[in-house]
Order: C-alpha cells, then structure tokens, then sequence
C-alpha cells in the first residue's frame, strides 16, 4: 500500500505496534465515533448502571476494557487550526444559533423575522497608516496596488510610528468598550423617545449576537446582528409600532461615537487615557431569508458570515500562532509577519508592568491582548449553544437505543436506573500511528485491518 506523506518513519513504527497488539478492529470503531477529532481527551475509569428499586448492578463498563485503553472524547475546539472537525460542528451549532434570531425555529417564533434588525460593525480607532486597498483602481498610500493576499497587507507603513501600544491596549478593553456600547444603545434609543430607561425596558427589549474578528493590522473589530424585540421576560414578544430599522440606525451610531472606557490608571504617558471605537461604523438592514431584491443581505447570508468567524482565532494575522506561549522565544517556531511577531512582543512586554498586570497581557500576548469571548450573544435573543448539543445527545442516544432494541438487547429503564460513573482525566491526542488509523476510520474496521496487515508484512520484510 502507498502511503499518506504524514504517515513518516515513527508513524510506521506505532502502526506496526498497533498491528501487533491485534486490537485495530476496535480502535477503528473508537476513532470513528470521534467524527474526524484527531486531538481527543483520553479518559479512564469506570460507570455502573445500577437499578435504583433492587440495587442490582445492571451493565458495568471500564476504560480498560476498550482498545485504545481509555474513553476517547471529542475535544470540542471552536478553533479550525486546532481541530476542524470540532470546529465544524461548532460553526454549524452557531449557524443555527444566529438563524434562529432572525428566522425563528429552536424555541424561537418565526414573527422575530418581522422585527427591526440590523447588521453592524464597530471598528478600532487608527494607530497609524498601514497598507490597504483603498478601493477599486485606488491604490495604496505606498503607491502600489495591493492584490487581496498581498501579505504586506495591515503592516504599518512605518513601524517606528506605529502605536504598538495602544493597539495591543485597545484590544485588551474591547470587551469593556462593547459592554459599554450595548449600555449607551439602549439609553439612546430611550432617549430619541423621550423615554426614561425604567420606562423603555418596560416597553422593549434589545437583543444582540456577536462575533470578534481581528482584521490584517491585528485589531479586533465586531460584527453583530441587534434587534428589537418586546419586553417580554421569558419569550421573544412583537417590538411595539415605534421600533423601525432608521431608529435602530441611528442609535447604533449615536451609542458608538459617545462609548468611552477609562485606560488603567498610572500607566504612563505611553497608554492611552481612554479608549473608544474607530470612526468606521456599519449598520445595515437586514432582510428576510425570502428576500430576492436590491439587498444581499439576508439572514441566511448573515447567519453563514458570523458562524465562519467563530471558530477563527487571530490565524489571518498571527500565522501558525494560535495558543498560549510560556516564553519570548517560542515565537521562532512560529511562522508570522514581522508586524503580527512586534504585536506579540509588545503584548509580552506590557505585560510585565506591575500597572496592567490586571489585564492578564502575557496571558493574553497569543490574542494580541484581546481577552473577551470570540461569539457572545444576550441571554434572549435566541437559542443556547448548551441546548443545541443537549438536543443532539438526546437524538444520538434515541438512536443508539434503537439500534440495540432492533439487535434484541436489553436496555435499562432511564427513569429508574442510576449511574455511577467515576473518570479521570489522562491526558489528551493520538499517537502517530493512531492518528494515521483515526483519518482512515471508517464504520467497517475490516478496512483499517487490512492497512495493517500490509505495514506489518512491510515490516517483517524490512526486518
């Protein structure tokens, strides 16, 4: 058989050590439960099912008794450079997270399609001319006009005045300046009413999704879809007959420019006093998944945009770099722009300052000091990411339980059966030749055997 170029000599080695144990047939039923996982949390331990009447020890089950030798679990990360399987499955579950919000379904009444919604994004200020593409036959203040994979794109023009600083700053308060944001939104809108803010909440709700995106420069800026809804408390209610789209318009822009944070006190002349959003916003409306007119913007397209973005991280900027670092150096096994490894380096060295050490930069330095969650959303603008996979458990074992019925198994009474489980944490990943078998898995294991078989032959004629 030929083999894949990631399968090297040590893969090879622990392929034939697999093969040798003779246990291939249920690593390939392990790893194929896993659904492309390649860095799974590894388990051990025991679970009985015991029957609460009788006391009865109905099923027992141990880690040992599985071939790889443990639980293998799905490591769940939204990022796609960690794992793209897990990060799908995220993307998908945000999809329908953010659909629900503007079409309905998941709990949700099909009448939010109806409400005042907008698309807005709320940008960094400037920390200096970087490289760009101004627009279609304008080129560059450089004089050049850039092609969109330019990598030269969002480097200063002259690093030596770039305000390293107050851009890894900026993205530390981010978090702090949407949360005020969201504050001053609300106020607006009571205001351009005449409304107190006691009297709007009794009167309508707002409602937000968002995602963070870090643009070529290495800022983070928001895309998020706001909405109007009701006041009702625990449901999604009609908006009342003032709420319009021009009013939302114009409240998104008027809570942006007056969103202040205070910078950390006794910081220095380097660090800005306060920090607020840059002078780009966009608000625009948002259509219903129906609509085929002027606007492109429909929910369907909206949903697709922000759930790409929640399994990113700063991959567009930061290269190879997508985890936390111990020191300095790891940098030089990383490939990065010169730009993305002086970010990094500054974060580093801010955060050795005893007046920001709140801030967590060092912690932080892999996300250019960008602290906050990559996708949040208000607690009733639609659905939750827990109840998404709570539904897809409750299906996954609807269906595993009537697989074993149709094969004549008997199955304990869920209302009357106990478990006691007791797990602990071994470790996490796949070995080599685990991870070559886990990309091949599929639901026969013969196939995988038959791999097997062929590298051990290879071995024994190498040998």
């Amino acid at each position: 058989m030929t083999l894949p170029a990631f399968a090297n000599d040590r893969a090879v080695r622990d392929l034939a050590r697999i093969a040798r144990g003779g246990n291939a047939p249920g690593l390939a039923r392990q790893f194929a439960k896993l659904g492309g996982c390649l860095n799974p949390v590894r388990l051990e331990g025991t679970r009985l099912d015991v029957d609460g009447p009788t006391g009865e020890v109905l099923r027992e089950f141990s880690s040992h008794d599985t071939a790889a030798g443990c639980v293998l679990v799905r490591c769940g990360n939204r990022r796609t450079s960690r794992c793209p399987a897990c990060a799908e499955t995220y993307r998908r579950d945000t999809y329908h997270l953010i659909s629900a919000g503007l079409a309905g379904g998941k709990t949700v009444p099909d009448t939010v399609a109806a409400h005042p919604r907008v698309f807005a994004t709320l940008t960094a200020p400037s920390f200096g001319p970087v490289h760009n593409r101004p627009g279609p036959g304008r080129p560059c203040r450089c004089g050049t006009r850039h092609h969109t994979d330019d990598p030269v794109l969002g480097s200063p023009l002259d690093a030596d005045t770039y305000d390293y600083p107050a851009a890894v700053l900026w993205n530390a308060h981010a978090g702090a300046l949407w949360a005020r944001f969201t504050t001053l939104l609300r106020r607006a809108l009571a205001s351009k009413l005449g409304l107190t803010r006691r009297e709007f909440e009794r009167s309508a709700r707002v409602s937000f999704a968002k995602v963070a995106e870090f643009q070529k420069r290495g800022a983070v800026h928001f895309h998020a879809v706001i909405r109007i809804d009701g006041p009702g408390r625990d449901t999604i209610t009609p908006p009342p007959p003032w709420a319009t789209v021009e009013l939302l318009d114009t409240a998104i822009r008027t809570a942006a420019a007056r969103a202040r944070v205070p910078g950390p006190e006794s910081a220095g002349a380097d660090v800005p006093e306060r920090f607020a959003w840059g002078a780009q916003v966009d608000v625009r409306p948002i259509r219903t998944r129906a609509f085929d007119g002027g606007s492109p913007l429909t929910d369907r397209a909206v949903a697709a945009y922000i759930a790409k973005y929640a399994t990113k991280g700063g991959e567009a900027v930061l290269g190879s770099l997508d985890h936390r670092i111990r020191l300095l150096d790891e940098l030089a096994a990383h490939e990065m722009t010169d730009h993305a490894r002086r970010l990094v380096e500054t974060a580093w060295h801010l955060g050795d300052r005893p007046e920001l050490e709140e801030l967590g930069l060092r912690r932080w330095a892999h996300m250019l000091g960008f602290r906050g969650h990559f996708s949040t959303k208000s607690r009733r603008y639609s659905t939750t990411l827990g109840l998404l996979r709570a539904a897809r458990a409750a299906w996954c074992e609807t269906k595993n339980r009537a697989a074993a019925q149709a094969a004549g198994a008997s199955l304990p009474d869920p209302d009357t059966t106990l478990v006691v489980a007791s797990w602990t944490y071994t470790g996490s990943g796949l070995s080599p030749g685990e991870i070559w078998l886990a990309r091949g898995a599929t639901p026969d294991p013969d196939t995988a055997c038959e791999a097997l078989a062929d590298l051990r032959a290879q071995e024994g004629e190498a040998a």
